[in-house]
């Protein structure tokens, strides 16, 4: 697997592994002591699994086939049309308050031209600011470090005023990306000069490897099952020695004007450098005012934990009240647990000005519509395979670019319909479905060759 520009390591492993399952509904429950480790997390579990595994065949992805993105993924509707407000309010009328939409089909028009794997990806918009962590120079810094970055993930991800529903992956669907990241641009995002350790927070390694070249981060996404619609996703960067594993159950439910969807499950940042494990949770989005002009809305409280360390982060994203408040509001705390010492809190808006006070008496101020955004590599169409997320919707993308929603609602209907006779067909033979990338694990799915397998 790639690390570095530097490397000369040209190919992306694809082994096809085994196994089916589904996850869990469960809460994070963060310890008090850095003794107790997290249920979930894989690296002290088993180290050593995965080496017999029955994968013999594999795939190759030639990284140096992949060029630099050009979809922005901005969606510049500006709401919803009369005629389509009409297929809502029918659609609409046969539901009940709480229902569970999983297998209610939804209008294409309300389709945002990628897949639900592309869009985790593109919450990695900001990997200078994802290496960056493992550089804290101590376990406090670290943990702030990794909530900074947290904050500022959701708004690439969910770019776009107008709020539409990403493609459905359906099973065995994959997406693959890369971001090349200039080796001197992973600093510290402190910006203001009473920083108590400005030297410190940049680790010996990134300071000796300025301008020598790029760090190489990989990104792979599966989904890993379709009832219930669970996606495993895998981000590493082998010569920074951190890499993240997160599996995500989407499960959506009606609520009258709007649509609340709950991302079930749980990711696990490793800093193999430091033997670290940050287990956190995701939020839940919401789609509102669905009639007229739709736009999203992300609210619940999250916790991030490190069981070593003991320190631990509660992040709450706040739903605009009915009268009054603002929009998009969020509140942070970081707490050191066996000292009960609140050591950083933040606050303001997760697609806009983020504030964070620290114990010191210090604040930094990131706006994170200013944070520069490096964008992602990808190999071209006609050389990925078939279940690639690109490939595999690109007529769905192309007429929906078209405005063509007729010839988009067709094509999408040609997909489930393959995936229905393909689940059919599995069913008759008593056959059982086998991820590629992923394997199940417990309640999750951890990635086949994770980094911290080859530490």
């Amino acid at each position: 697997m790639q690390g570095s520009n530097t490397d000369n390591v040209s190919n992306w492993s694809r082994p096809k592994t085994t196994s089916e399952g589904h996850v869990k509904i469960g809460e994070l429950t963060c310890n008090n002591t850095a003794t107790t480790h997290q249920p979930h997390s894989p690296l002290h579990r088993n180290k050593e699994r995965l080496k017999d595994t029955e994968n013999s065949s594999s795939e190759s992805v030639d990284s140096s086939e992949e060029i630099t993105d050009t979809e922005d993924n901005e969606e510049e509707d500006l709401g919803v049309l009369d005629d389509q407000r009409s297929i809502i309010l029918h659609l609409l009328s046969q539901l009940k308050l709480g229902m569970d939409l999983t297998r209610v089909v939804l209008p294409t028009f309300i389709l945002e031209k990628r897949s639900l794997l592309e869009m985790y990806a593109n919450f990695m918009a900001h990997p200078d600011v994802f290496l960056a962590i493992t550089s804290g120079a101590t376990a406090e810094e670290r943990m702030i470090r990794f909530v900074e970055y947290y904050l500022t993930a959701f708004h690439e991800g969910r770019k776009g005023a107008v709020a539409k529903k990403p493609y459905n992956p359906i099973l065995g669907e994959s997406f693959q990306c890369s971001w090349d990241v200039p080796q001197d641009k992973v600093r510290p995002l402190r910006t203001t000069s009473s920083s108590p350790a400005p030297a410190a927070a940049h680790s010996t390694q990134t300071a000796s490897n300025e301008g020598l070249g790029s760090y190489r981060l990989r990104f792979v996404a599966e989904q890993v099952s379709h009832h219930p619609p669970v996606s495993g996703f895998y981000c590493e960067c082998k010569d920074r020695q951190i890499c993240v594993n997160t599996h995500v159950w989407t499960k959506s439910k009606f609520m009258g004007m709007s649509i609340g969807v709950s991302m079930v499950g749980e990711g696990v940042l490793h800093l193999l450098e430091h033997d670290e494990e940050y287990v956190f949770t995701l939020p839940s989005a919401y789609a509102r005012s669905i009639l007229t002009v739709p736009w999203v809305e992300l609210g619940g409280k999250v916790s991030i934990c490190c069981a070593k360390s003991g320190y631990s982060s509660t992040v709450t994203f706040h739903t605009k009240p009915f009268y009054g408040g603002k929009v998009h509001r969020v509140t942070a705390e970081v707490k050191h647990n066996p000292t009960g010492t609140i050591v950083c809190k933040a606050q303001g808006e997760w697609n806009g000005t983020l504030e964070f006070t620290y114990s010191s008496g210090e604040t930094k101020v990131i706006d994170t519509s200013k944070l520069p955004v490096i964008k992602k590599k990808i190999r071209p169409l006609e050389k990925q395979g078939q279940y690639e997320s690109r490939r595999l919707w690109q007529r769905v993308t192309a007429a929906l670019k078209a405005g063509d929603i007729d010839a988009a609602s067709e094509h999408k209907h040609q997909l489930e319909e393959k995936q229905r006779r393909e689940g059919k067909q599995r069913t008759a033979s008593s056959t059982t479905w086998k991820p590629k990338y992923f394997i199940k694990e417990g309640d999750g799915w951890v990635y086949h060759n994770p980094l911290w397998k080859t530490k």
